[in-house]
């Protein structure tokens, strides 16, 4: 009877340790992403990722001048 037992809350604590995480990434990457390009509105997460996004991909643009 006792293997029984200890079978059943093995299980029990198998499909515990297995579940998918509650929640999704979207309020931790919304927090991680500070920068946004006004013109293509790419979201970086930082004015250097920003200063080189617009290097890369709108270099006869200026980049916007630095917030912080």
């Amino acid at each position: 009877m006792t293997r029984a037992k200890q079978k059943i809350e093995a299980q029990r604590r198998n499909t515990e340790r297995n579940q998918k995480p509650k929640g999704s990434q979207l309020e931790a990457r919304a927090v991680a992403l500070k920068a946004n390009c006004p013109i293509c509105k790419v979201q970086l997460a930082n004015e250097k990722q920003l200063g080189d996004h617009y290097a890369s991909k709108h270099p006869k643009e200026k980049p916007p001048a630095e917030s912080s």
